[in-house]
């Protein structure tokens, strides 16, 4: 993250005069605060840019003696003034802001169309990962699958497994295959999806497949890593496991592998009891494959 950092403020000329100006780039930013929001008084401007109080306080003075500045008394309360910036201020920001506006063009240009959406959606991922919200406001959402959701739980399980375990592209082929019968042949009466979202973004999957008249299995559990420690493997599986009841099945089956420590868990907690382990060679690696059951 550092070594962004460095590379990310040379880019953008953070180090130097901003702009080609001879303000710095906090300089800018305040004047920009200041552009486009009316009504900010001092106080409000130094928490939201996390600057050093004096420090605010000199360039306020120094914006004020350049006549880019104006203050005036808050109607709501008599110790603060209202900061605005004069018609000479406008104009001192005005090209900075066009400044900005085509150096941030100039880095992009160089890309392919594609590499900038993609740069683009990178820079508001990693914003939205540092900025978010504590758990207890998170919005969780369980809904049926649309297009597109099945490719992803495909993706996820080859990016995931890969990243994690070492696994290699046979494993992702195996849940294509898993994947596409369950599309092809679904039952709507006896089998069900459920996609996950955190926040308006898919982090989850869960499904139940008739693999007898009597006997569920379920499959695919997937979760992202943004989304663990919050309790969503366990409520994907809850979810499932109510499904079947509802159905009237009587027993519930899951192929896993030793390594899913995290998944095991999950379903010794609800009842499910490992009958058969048995060690094989598969997707790159040395593993032990585990049948699990539960009587509904």
């Amino acid at each position: 993250m550092r070594r962004f950092n460095r590379f990310f403020t040379r880019r953008i000329g953070a180090l130097d005069p901003y702009l080609g100006s001879e303000l710095s780039l906090t300089d800018v930013r305040v004047l920009y605060e200041l552009a486009h929001r009316s009504g900010l008084s001092a106080t409000v401007l130094q928490r939201e840019l996390g600057v050093d109080g004096g420090y605010l306080s000199r360039i306020l003075k120094r914006f004020e003696a350049a006549g880019w500045l104006r203050r005036t008394p808050s109607p709501t309360d008599a110790r603060q003034s209202l900061l605005e910036l004069t018609e000479a201020g406008h104009a001192a920001f005005a090209p900075l802001q066009q400044k900005s506006r085509e150096e941030a063009a100039a880095l992009l240009a160089p890309l392919a169309p594609a590499q900038r959406a993609e740069a683009v959606a990178a820079m508001a991922r990693l914003e939205a990962l540092l900025d978010a919200p504590p758990p207890s406001t998170r919005t969780v959402l369980l809904r049926d699958p649309v297009p597109g959701d099945i490719g992803w739980v495909v993706q996820q399980h080859g990016e995931v497994y890969a990243r994690e375990y070492g696994w290699n592209m046979e494993f992702e082929a195996l849940v294509a295959d898993i994947a596409a019968q369950f599309v092809r042949k679904f039952q709507r009466e006896w089998e069900k999806c459920w996609i996950a979202e955190l926040d308006g973004e898919r982090v989850g999957a869960i499904f139940v497949v008739r693999k007898s008249a009597t006997v569920a299995q379920l499959r695919m559990l997937i979760l992202a890593p943004q989304a663990r420690g919050l309790g969503l493997g366990a409520r994907l599986t809850d979810e499932a496991i109510a499904f079947a009841r509802a159905r009237g099945y009587r027993k519930m089956v899951l192929w896993t592998n030793s390594c899913l420590t995290a998944a095991r868990g999950i379903y010794a907690k609800r009842g499910f009891v490992l009958d058969k382990s048995e060690a094989y060679e598969g997707f790159g690696q040395q593993l032990v494959g585990e049948t699990w059951s539960m009587r509904l």
